[in-house]
């Protein structure tokens, strides 16, 4: 007897290009090789100690259930940091979530029925794709280019994939995977357009601490007359170098999509508990010397990748100003196979490195296909080291394309 068939959302949901090939990596290790990891966002900063003594401090005698929206100490640690940014924000604006993956997948679902449609700019955070399947909505591509640094398309390009079925548009400001951050004029555009065709604005703020170079980051929470628009989705995996948490949030100011929200919430009854007491503390009591110095961290970490990469033959991409991820075009047939080949066929003096391919940042078919996702969460010298293996590994796959 033949099976049950399970759900289109079981069969249609993607795999993530960031882990797919985690099989390979194993495998090389296995062989002795060193592998490094530029693959994922998984920072090497250590979580700060801080984080570990306020959640021993407050360890109950019974790991209870907590609200559903998320602690007090929390969300009031949440408006404090926001305050600090000169951005008013109230606990009755704030949702404690699952990690920020469990945000997003809550904002789509508050403003989109089955088939709604979400417009957003590819190359995009791969798992958006995921989160849209299991919520039942609808990624509509808008390409931007690595020429451009990947800021957004005219507004003519934007308008026109918007149609009754629309319901927002999702950014991610600074952006992963490319490392872009909007400027405040790329924000008004957004702004205009959500405000004429009547949507919400989406915005994944999780790099919001990371931007080089003197930029300054402007929250969708600023924008004048978009109050009950912004869903702002966030979360302390990378603020806090604390991915493993699974702590994030949602700010939003619109009363009606919170309560729904909050409901969403009731229904997988509360965020991690314990975890929170660790995050209030940092919220409150971590401030502008720390944020600083991570960016610094950061950006010296850019520089590394553009002392690396820029000038070598076939490969092409434009400084990043945010986050710690880069998006480049390099000189190959087809990135999918040439990051596989870097973990099953290549090694440089034992050593080899692991890239995301690109492709699956994208939901247009085709592109991406020369592209490569690049996490520079790697110490200096540990950078320095992998981006040399992966100029070997240029010269030496067998499908080198050179324009």
């Amino acid at each position: 007897m033949a099976s049950p068939a399970v759900s289109s959302r079981a069969r249609l949901i993607q795999a993530s290009p960031i882990r797919k090939l985690t099989p390979l990596a194993d495998a090389a290790k296995k062989r002795g090789i060193e592998v490094f990891h530029l693959n994922i966002g998984q920072p090497d900063i250590p979580t700060p100690s801080d984080y570990w003594d306020a959640m021993s401090r407050r360890t109950p005698q019974v790991l209870a259930y907590g609200p559903s929206v998320g602690i007090p100490e929390l969300r009031q640690g949440i408006c404090s940091y926001y305050r600090r940014a000169g951005i008013d924000v109230q606990p009755a604006n704030v949702m404690v979530t699952s990690g920020g993956s469990e945000a997003v997948i809550f904002a789509m679902m508050a403003v989109c029925d089955d088939g709604g449609e979400v417009v957003c700019f590819e190359p995009f955070y791969t798992n958006y794709n995921g989160f849209a399947t299991m919520a039942g909505v609808k990624l509509v591509p808008v390409s931007s280019r690595v020429e451009d640094g990947f800021h957004l398309p005219p507004d003519e390009a934007i308008e026109k994939v918007i149609n009754d079925r629309t319901r927002a548009i999702l950014i991610c400001n600074p952006n992963n995977p490319t490392g872009t951050v909007l400027t405040a004029g790329e924000l008004d555009r957004l702004a205009g357009i959500c405000t004429r065709r009547n949507l919400f604005l989406l915005a994944d703020e999780v790099y919001r601490d990371f931007t080089f170079d003197g930029r300054v980051h402007k929250s969708t929470l600023e924008l004048a007359g978009m109050e009950d628009r912004v869903i702002v989705m966030d979360s302390i995996s990378k603020r806090f170098s604390s991915c493993g948490a699974r702590l994030g949030n949602i700010v939003c100011r619109n009363a009606e999509a919170m309560d729904g929200m909050g409901r969403f919430g009731q229904a997988r009854l509360c965020p991690p508990t314990l975890a929170q007491y660790g995050a209030a503390y940092m919220y409150e009591n971590l401030h502008e010397e720390y944020f600083a110095d991570v960016a610094r961290t950061y950006q010296n970490r850019r520089d590394v990748l553009v002392s690396e990469l820029e000038g070598v033959e076939g490969v092409f991409f434009l400084k990043p100003e945010g986050a710690f991820y880069a998006t480049i075009r390099i000189p190959v047939d087809d990135s999918d196979r040439f990051a596989a080949w870097m973990l099953d066929e290549f090694s440089f003096d034992r050593m080899t490195t692991m890239v995301a391919p690109a492709a699956g940042f994208y939901a247009t078919p085709g592109l991406g296909t020369d592209e490569i996702r690049i996490a520079y969460v790697l110490k200096e010298d540990n950078m320095r080291t992998a981006l040399a293996v992966l100029r070997e590994g240029l010269k030496a796959y067998p499908g080198r394309k050179v324009r």
